[in-house]
């Protein structure tokens, strides 16, 4: 007995594939003794293999039983040893899974996914960007980076999470940043002192631009001032936080009504939305694509970032152009579906 409860505190200390290796050539080897001991009573092997696993998981259905002296010895031999190596090894395979849960709770395990969203900094704004994003986009994958110690949305299977310094190369690497769709980089709430959260985004941006100057990379800056610094480093758009909240407020107080329209062009919740198109070929003005769209009640608004599109609809659309409507969604999903004009 002291042998036995040797062996298995042994084996207890074994590495999971040690674990399973040995858990295989255990039943491979005692399926194929079980058809040497009884041949007439099992057949084939397939039907010793089969004996084997009932036995070990203690089962017993009983269609198959031992009946030689030898075979019987057999049977207690797979109580002894067989049922406690079975169970470690589930046990084994259940600390696994537990294992692995906790690592992703850390942010410790790489996604290996692409097309995906980076969100760098973790804050209400982030939270609210990650529903706007899974609003628009219910299947996207999203990697959450920032240096907390916890995942801060377990519950949703396709928010990833990383824990690190977001600037490093390492933790980056971490989250696939080379194969994801864009990178949105928020200013850390963490950090009171508004040039220091800016220049930690600073260099957030420059890590990203550096290691993955293909991926469209999106910044929240808090100070206006700083936004020649994100310019030299080819960040794509950029975000005025503090700013852009105290003109909406004053606006608001000058012209009632005005913070509900950019509401409404903030939310999907209700209201109309802001949709890029591509030009069709049926059109050569933007006075072509302006008729062509409002008929189908949808209002072109902008060629990238001009809004002054409606002025110039005399002018022939450029071959770069990228026009944004403002429509509903069911404007918008009717337009699609006609296959007119929509990227």
């Amino acid at each position: 007995m002291h042998f036995i409860l040797r062996v298995l505190i042994k084996t207890m200390h074994f590495k999971n594939a040690s674990i399973l290796i040995v858990a295989l050539a255990f039943i491979l080897f005692a399926a194929s003794l079980a058809l040497v001991l009884e041949p007439d009573t099992y057949h084939n092997w397939f039907n010793a293999f089969y004996w084997v696993l009932t036995t070990m998981s203690t089962v017993g259905y009983g269609d198959y039983y031992a009946k030689t002296a030898a075979g019987k010895a057999l049977t207690i031999f797979l109580y002894i040893f067989g049922i406690g190596l079975l169970s470690l090894l589930i046990g084994k395979v259940i600390d696994s899974i537990a294992s692995i849960q906790r690592q992703r709770e850390a942010g410790l395990l790489s996604y290996q996914g692409k097309d995906h969203f980076i969100i760098v900094n973790w804050s209400k704004k982030a939270l609210y960007a990650v529903d706007e994003i899974l609003a628009s986009l219910p299947g996207a994958d999203i990697v959450i980076v920032d240096e907390s110690d916890r995942h801060p949305l377990q519950r949703r299977s396709n928010v990833h999470f990383i824990s690190g310094d977001p600037s490093a190369e390492e933790t980056l690497g971490q989250a696939n940043l080379r194969a994801a769709r864009s990178a949105i980089i928020f200013a850390d709430a963490r950090i009171d002192e508004a040039a220091l959260a800016d220049g930690k985004s600073l260099l957030v941006a420059s890590s990203i631009e550096r290691l993955a100057p293909d991926v469209h990379t999106t910044v929240e800056i808090v100070q206006e001032k700083n936004i020649q610094n994100f310019r030299y480093i080819n960040v794509n758009e950029f975000v005025l936080s503090y700013d852009a909240i105290s003109r909406l407020a004053v606006r608001a107080a000058l012209q009632e009504g005005n913070a509900e329209i950019f509401s409404q062009l903030l939310s999907r919740e209700h209201g109309d939305e802001i949709y890029e198109i591509s030009v069709d070929r049926g059109w050569r003005t933007y006075g072509d694509a302006f008729h062509a769209l409002l008929k189908r009640g949808a209002t072109l608004i902008s060629d990238r970032g001009d809004l002054g599109v409606n002025r110039k609809l005399d002018l022939p659309i450029p071959a770069e152009a990228r026009l944004y409507i403002l429509a509903d969604e069911a404007t918008y999903r009717e337009i699609k579906s006609a296959g007119y004009g929509v990227r």
